[in-house]
């Protein structure tokens, strides 16, 4: 039931079902159907609904804080006993390459603060775990900085500003007029942030390319060159290509082409010792790796 009344807090914010499916992941008659049930079980209509558009009705306006705060309480439960308020549990999100590298020696360091905390964590891609924490299934989110804006109640922390650098086999030069011709080319999704980024920047530097393969994860881009199968531009720090001997890393020709890596958290909950002390481990992890 907490789940259909997070759906119901985002659906009276945005009213319109399909808008809060695309916030939550959720098809429209997903949101639909849990909004009937969530009527069902309390006996009340709570939208009014006017053919694609839906806006709150009287018993909708009427619950409406009300379960709210039952979310925050909910949140408030999920701490460790004796009334500390300090949670028991962390629900951390992750994209991939933040899992394989920064994650790990921070939650080291952060262990030494806090060793009974449980860490759960949840992969996914950055715009999924934006909608996560936004209905406070994670509490936190290490991911790639939102394009579209963060919703109010959020707040953004920048962890660290990512460098891209092109990678090539082993004695493949980094000449970039001859590099092309030589070897096809291993693309970060363009339907991600950093695919896109990558597109935009061989379009400025008008480098044309022959397409070999496109993948969505960092590492597995720099395993296939390592098995000599392209070359790529890829974000360089996460990954550890610049201290991997077995690929050719070069700088790329123009401004510097950058991701930023940060914590999505609700603003309450950097209130928390446990939060604050893993977005400092965090940080101070990031300055490990890009330093």
């Amino acid at each position: 039931m907490l789940r259909y009344l997070r759906t119901f807090l985002v659906a009276a914010e945005t009213a319109s079902f399909s808008a809060a499916g695309e916030r939550l992941g959720l098809t429209q008659s997903a949101v639909s159907l849990q909004m009937r049930k969530l009527e069902e079980d309390l006996g009340c209509q709570l939208f009014e609904r006017t053919g694609k558009s839906v806006k709150l009705g009287p018993e909708g306006r009427r619950i409406l804080a009300d379960a709210a705060r039952m979310l925050e309480l909910y949140e408030g439960m999920r701490g460790q006993p004796g009334g500390t308020g300090e949670p028991a549990r962390l629900e951390v999100g992750a994209i991939s390459t933040v899992q394989a590298t920064l994650l790990p020696r921070a939650l080291q360091q952060f262990r030494r603060h806090h060793p009974a905390v449980h860490i759960n964590i949840v992969p996914g891609m950055s715009v999924q775990l934006l909608s996560q924490v936004d209905t406070r299934e994670l509490d936190l989110a290490v991911m790639i900085r939102p394009r579209l804006g963060i919703p109010a109640d959020l707040k953004w922390l920048t962890v660290m500003r990512e460098r891209y650098i092109g990678i090539a086999p082993p004695g493949m030069p980094g000449d970039l007029k001859s590099l092309p011709a030589r070897l096809p080319f291993i693309r970060y999704n363009r339907h991600s942030h950093g695919g896109q980024l990558v597109d935009q920047f061989l379009r400025a530097q008008r480098i044309w390319v022959t397409e070999g393969m496109e993948l969505d994860e960092p590492a597995v881009i720099l395993q296939m060159v390592r098995e000599g199968l392209g070359w790529a531009v890829v974000p360089g720090d996460l990954i550890q290509a610049t201290s991997d001997g077995s690929v050719s890393h070069f700088d790329l020709p123009g401004p510097a082409l950058l991701r930023e890596v940060g914590v999505l958290v609700r603003r309450p909950a950097l209130q928390r010792p446990a939060i604050a002390m893993l977005v400092t481990c965090l940080r101070e992890r990031a300055d490990q790796l890009s330093g």
